[in-house]
């Protein structure tokens, strides 16, 4: 069951850091759904509170990468349309 657990938190906790239009939302659902994939691999090895706020961390930088990827995304579909009117 542990072998299977992983995998599917980490993917699941990643889908997760996509959550929300804002800074402040992604950076935080990023650290919520790292903060519990770390929890769960830390506590394979009796270090949930570690894990946890690893994950969290990772998770809160994750979400705030994801988060100026799509704001880049947005500044260049914006640009494409300016120049399209022009």
């Amino acid at each position: 069951m542990k072998t299977y657990a992983i995998p599917v938190l980490l993917v699941s906790a990643s889908l997760i850091a996509g959550c929300g239009t804002t800074t402040t939302s992604r950076t935080a659902s990023g650290a919520a759904g790292g903060a519990a994939a770390g929890a769960l691999i830390g506590s394979t090895s009796a270090n949930a509170g570690k894990g946890a706020l690893i994950g969290a961390g990772v998770g809160a930088l994750g979400g705030y990468v994801y988060d100026q990827n799509e704001k880049e995304k947005e500044r260049e579909a914006r640009r494409q349309q300016e120049v399209r009117y022009r």
